[in-house]
């Protein structure tokens, strides 16, 4: 069983270890499910530029000379600084681009780079390295601003990348490139407010482990510098309401059929309402993040947890092995969610799912071994054994010891007298008849008081009492039995007699043979003289002789024999009879 259990659990962890695309999107699933929603850190706000507002100004692009009119109103009702998630490519048709520089150079300003695959590469940001080199998002090129914008603001790269089931839940923090590294919006919008000039990066064996923006605390990413987004509610407001005040201010296109919507797990959003998510994050204290070690630890508990279910499910009661494996599910369930809404993001609930997967093996294969234990408990006994007697050794197995153990019985032995002359008499077919039916009176005079017919030896039967079963009195009734089947046999008119005896004493009772074929028997010295007793019936002249232990607690007036002496026995046995 450990063996099956260990190989079926090997087989359950290979799915985590390849980390195939359907537990990757199980994964993301549960996290989003029960990641924590924060609350705004109210340092940001939307600017959504709407329908109406396009409508307004006559189509989109706005003019470059609005855009400027519309930063001064922000900037004069009090906002921190304005980062427009738009990029300024191309002149303005209408020339005003150096109106619009002009006012992005008189405040703390961020605009927009999209990402391309054109090999152009904007200039590399000041960072420090603390720790060996490591990967990141490499970016493939992008669309520079014109050099009246770009000279004048500060650049966030605006990329998206989406994890396996096309939703977007990871951002970079900053992106690789062959000379360097460069911050995403949300991340250089951070720099702007704190008038940071350099990045720090943290690195492990693994990868990158935290990014800092200098001034404030470091973010966790994973090994590959992407952070976790916390969907925050963050305020919107509109040109016409224009509520910025001590706000750094999100400013997005809204109207339809402008800047393409994205696919995350609350829903489709634009740009900046993902890069205002992205500056929340990494503003909240313990924000949520998938730790390097994830998968390490991810496995070490499915490996553990299961192994642990499969021993309490094979080696335990029914109801132990639900009851504790009911535990540990419910215990790793628990402990899974209070890690993912701690912000540690590690995943269990494949975890969970093998679980449920090697109790129901281990169940299964206990069920079918104690269902061929109970047909092997019915098919050895059920010819020798009362049905209640059956019916309550295969409720309760445990009853009945395998292979073997030392308990004090009664045995009784019979032996129809006459036989050969009756077979020179009759035809075979009606010996058998005859023998059978004998056998059969005995057989059932034996089950009716509890006792167990061990074996035939041809026209012979031994039967057992207070085995497999715990029997009370089993001397008394032992006796009651010879008695019964003496006066039975006569009542019958088969025309034979029948040698009996019982003797109690201690044998080791259980299955004995070889692991192909055995046989539910005894064996020992007390069985050796039943046997020998019986033997010596027709000799002293008795239907039935009975044993000194048995006589002395079998509670009837039995008449004493002039003892006997038998092989194997240094002093004469004492022996009894029933008138």
């Amino acid at each position: 069983m450990i063996r099956i259990g260990l190989a079926l659990i090997t087989l359950l962890a290979v799915p985590l270890v390849l980390q195939v695309p359907a537990l990757e999107m199980l994964k993301l699933k549960v996290f989003d499910r029960f990641v924590v929603q924060h609350k705004p850190s109210e340092y940001f706000t939307i600017l959504n530029i709407t329908d109406s507002d396009v409508r307004a100004e006559g189509g989109y692009p706005l003019p470059r000379a609005r855009l400027a009119e519309i930063n001064e109103e922000i900037m004069a009702q009090g906002a921190l600084g304005v980062g427009y998630v738009i990029s300024f490519i191309d002149q303005d048709r209408f020339g005003g681009d150096n109106v619009f520089s002009v006012s992005v150079s008189n405040n703390r300003t961020v605009v927009a780079t999209f990402e391309t695959d054109n090999q152009l590469y904007p200039e590399p940001t000041g960072t420090v390295l603390l720790g060996d080199p490591a990967q990141g998002i490499a970016l493939q090129g992008y669309m520079p601003n014109i050099p009246e914008i770009s000279e004048v603001a500060l650049e966030g790269m605006v990329s998206a990348p989406v994890d396996v089931d096309n939703l977007v839940r990871r951002l970079p923090l900053l992106l690789q490139t062959p000379d360097g590294w460069i911050p995403s919006f949300g991340t250089q919008v951070l720099k702007a407010l704190v008038d940071a000039d350099t990045f720090i990066i943290k690195t492990n064996e693994a990868g990158i482990e935290e990014i800092k923006v200098r001034g404030l605390p470091q973010t966790r990413v994973d090994s590959l510098g992407r952070h976790w987004l916390s969907w925050v509610d963050t305020p919107q407001t509109t040109l016409a309401e224009m509520a910025v005040k001590d706000k750094f201010v999100f400013v997005g296109v809204t109207a339809k059929g402008v800047m393409p919507q994205l696919a995350t797990p609350v829903g489709l959003l634009e740009p900046h309402k993902i890069q205002a998510a992205l500056a929340e994050s990494m503003l909240i204290p313990n924000s949520p993040y998938i730790p390097y070690w994830h998968l390490t630890a991810e496995l070490a508990s499915l490996l553990i947890l299961c192994f642990l279910i499969w021993l309490v499910s094979s080696f335990m009661g029914i109801t132990w092995s639900i009851a504790l494996a009911s535990i540990i599910f419910c215990s790793t369930a628990a402990y899974g969610l209070y890690t993912i809404r701690a912000g540690v993001l590690l995943d269990f609930s494949y975890t969970l799912i093998a679980e449920f997967v090697t109790a129901s093996v281990a169940y299964y294969l206990n069920f079918r071994k104690q269902y061929k234990l109970r047909q092997q408990i019915k098919k050895q006994f059920e010819h020798y054994l009362d049905p209640r007697q059956v019916k309550r050794l295969q409720d309760d197995p445990s009853l009945l010891k395998l292979g073997g153990e030392r308990r004090y019985c009664t045995f009784l032995f019979t032996d129809v007298r006459g036989f050969t002359a009756l077979s020179e008499k009759l035809e075979p077919e009606e010996v058998a008849k005859i023998m059978n039916k004998a056998l059969t009176i005995q057989a059932n005079v034996v089950q009716r008081n509890g006792g167990m017919v061990d074996k035939y030896i041809g026209d012979a039967m031994m039967a057992i009492f207070n085995a497999p079963l715990d029997l009370m009195h089993h001397e008394e009734i032992a006796v009651k039995t010879a008695l019964q089947i003496r006066d039975e046999i006569k009542a019958a008119g088969l025309g034979i007699e029948i040698g009996i005896s019982v003797s109690s004493g201690e044998a080791v009772v259980g299955n004995m043979g070889s692991e192909s074929r055995f046989d539910y028997t005894a064996i020992g010295d007390a069985v050796n003289t039943a046997a020998r007793l019986e033997s010596a019936t027709k000799e002293r002249g008795v239907d039935i002789l009975i044993g000194e232990q048995t006589e002395k607690f079998c509670g009837y007036r039995l008449q004493s024999l002039e003892p006997i002496k038998v092989k194997g026995k240094t002093k004469p046995l004492k022996i009894y009879t029933h008138g």
